[in-house]
């Protein structure tokens, strides 16, 4: 299987709503409810809202594996507002938005390839600093993905009414 990244636009929206999808249908399969729900992200007037915000303001790579779209995130030059009550970092960064994968190629490094891509992309601009953030609760499963390709964790915050855990973690890339 051959992975390839391309930038992604606005005509990309459904297929990245697919892959979203895809990623809760297998939390729910798992009993994962509390990272996304139950129900698919596309029928969220508010979650598509965010996913194409998130993409109008910075860059949509899409990882291809032997032409299919597998995997996407979007790179913006900061986080989200829920996240505004955090310590800025002081510097220029790079922020990951959205990054799923279609389940189906679960295991074959398109997310990889795409958080690789974007620390390329980061340090290409100049920027030495790239965050995401993610649900920390349970396990702690995405939390270990995200050390596991090079990022530490930084800050905790809680968010919404149902006090979701989340972790910020950061990588330097320069």
């Amino acid at each position: 299987m051959t992975i390839t990244i391309r930038e992604g636009g606005p005509e990309d929206l459904p297929a990245i709503l697919g892959m979203l999808d895809s990623s809760v249908e297998w939390l729910v399969s798992q009993g994962r409810t509390v990272q996304w729900g139950t129900e698919p992200l596309s029928k969220r007037e508010k979650a598509v809202e965010a996913v194409a915000g998130a993409m109008a303001g910075g860059t949509t790579y899409i990882a291809e594996a032997d032409g299919v779209p597998a995997a996407t995130l979007t790179l913006t030059d900061g986080p989200g507002s829920y996240l505004s009550h955090l310590p800025a970092p002081g510097e220029p960064e790079r922020y990951i938005h959205w990054l799923a994968s279609d389940r189906r190629f679960k295991g074959r490094g398109a997310g990889s390839a795409l958080l690789a891509h974007a620390a390329e992309v980061t340090r290409q601009a100049g920027v030495g600093l790239l965050r995401v953030d993610c649900y920390a609760g349970g396990d702690r499963a995405l939390v270990a993905y995200y050390e596991a390709n090079g990022f530490t964790p930084t800050h905790t915050y809680t968010h919404g009414p149902d006090d979701w855990p989340g972790q910020v973690l950061a990588r330097r890339v320069r």
